[in-house]
């Protein structure tokens, strides 16, 4: 298909079904959505450390809390340990949000009857992790199963000297050598993000209702 991006990022898309979607036809019964990763860059704006690590957080909570069927929507709960007006954990909790539907009041109540709910799904301040890292709790309203996502971004390569150059990007100022310099060391960046398991960790949680 024709792509008007400048760079093509390698990771897997994330499958996750929507109720309303299908009572609606407008999926196929058991037919997900597919949410790929330049799918997050367009609701973030960029693609940057966070909105890659908000994309895998997702996919990693999702994959450990469905390991053999589809994850559904409205059927996902996530919580933050950070308030929602944090730089990182408001970002990260709208993307995520992006992906499994979860929201806070002022979402989609679903159709009659209330079919598809996903208001409050996505609570801030929801319970206290123990790492400065940022940290997801992912739980299955139908089964109370829950897991926690920690990105361990201290541990994200820092990108070299050549990301020294944004400011003159932003000004204009920058040599078209120094704007490739930059993109390279920048997508290379998020690229890891996407590729190295190691930078995150989940684990299986006791949900405190």
């Amino acid at each position: 298909t024709d792509s008007n991006w400048a760079v093509e990022y390698d990771v897997e898309p994330i499958r996750i079904r929507d109720p309303v979607a299908e009572a609606l036809a407008v999926l196929e019964p058991g037919d997900p959505f597919i949410v790929t990763y330049e799918d997050v860059v367009k609701a973030a704006g960029h693609s940057c450390p966070t909105a890659s690590g908000a994309y895998r957080i997702a996919k990693k909570g999702l994959d450990a809390l469905y390991p053999d069927e589809l994850p559904v929507r409205s059927e996902v709960e996530v919580l933050a340990p950070g308030p929602r007006d944090d730089a990182t954990y408001g970002v990260m909790g709208r993307l995520i949000s992006y992906v499994t539907g979860a929201t806070q009041e002022g979402g989609f109540a679903g159709l009659g009857g209330g079919y598809g709910d996903r208001r409050n799904l996505l609570t801030f301040d929801a319970f206290e992790s123990d790492s400065a890292a940022p940290t997801f709790r992912f739980r299955r309203t139908d089964t109370d199963e829950a897991v926690e996502v920690t990105y361990h971004v201290s541990e994200v390569p820092d990108g070299g000297p050549a990301l020294g150059n944004l400011q003159q990007i932003i000004e204009g100022t920058a040599h078209e050598d120094d704007r490739k310099m930059f993109a390279e060391a920048w997508h290379g960046r998020v690229q890891a993000i996407l590729s190295d398991d190691s930078l995150f960790t989940v684990t299986s949680v006791e949900h405190e209702t």
